[in-house]
């Protein structure tokens, strides 16, 4: 005898109900969006609208990318409620010059603890902020120390492939975005309104 689609679903729904009743801690989650697939910093951008949809405040750090002309920045900028800091020089095959942008990503961090000190900010986004881990920006030990040490109820996304282990391992939630294919590979252009 086969088992009815509303068997199944009410199987289910006690299997999900167990596990948010098991719930019980409520504090603020550190989250990593690391791969090499599209969609890591859109993805915490998707954050970023839905805590301002809930009156929250927020911050968000770019550490490589230079631009300020993308439309998410243009959006957020609009909106009350959060504090923006483009703080790269740039994608480093353009800067060609590692010791500005040690000195970029350790000027936009400088701006980052601000905000992990901050408990008046509820969520935190640091953008492309892996990069600084790969090309030895920042010393990891005290990034994890200082994300450690943040208000209890802060939340944080970090974006960017290449996430280390360490950052892996403190991070509550870790999506690792993978890529099956990219319009860039077919020779289209990066296109305003979807790629910035």
């Amino acid at each position: 005898m086969s088992i009815s689609h509303q068997q199944r679903m009410q199987k289910k729904k006690a299997v999900i109900d167990e596990k948010i009743e098991a719930a019980t801690v409520a504090r603020g989650v550190l989250v990593v969006h690391t791969g090499n697939g599209k969609g890591k910093s859109t993805a915490a951008f998707g954050v970023l609208a839905r805590a301002l949809g809930h009156g929250q405040r927020a911050a968000v750090v770019q550490f490589v990318k230079g631009r300020s002309d993308t439309g998410e920045e243009a959006f957020f900028r609009q909106q009350t409620g959060v504090t923006w800091h483009t703080g790269g020089e740039g994608f480093t095959w353009e800067t060609q010059d590692k010791a500005r942008d040690a000195a970029a990503a350790q000027a936009a961090w400088a701006v980052a603890c601000q905000h992990l000190a901050d408990p008046a900010i509820d969520l935190v986004i640091l953008d492309e902020f892996t990069y600084a881990f790969k090309y030895q920006w920042l010393d990891l030990d005290a990034v994890c120390a200082a994300l450690r040490a943040r208000p209890p109820m802060q939340h944080v996304i970090i974006t960017g492939r290449g996430a280390p282990p360490a950052l892996r391992e403190l991070a509550d939630t870790v999506s690792d975005i993978g890529m099956e294919k990219h319009a860039f590979q077919a020779g289209i252009q990066a296109m305003p309104g979807l790629e910035w």
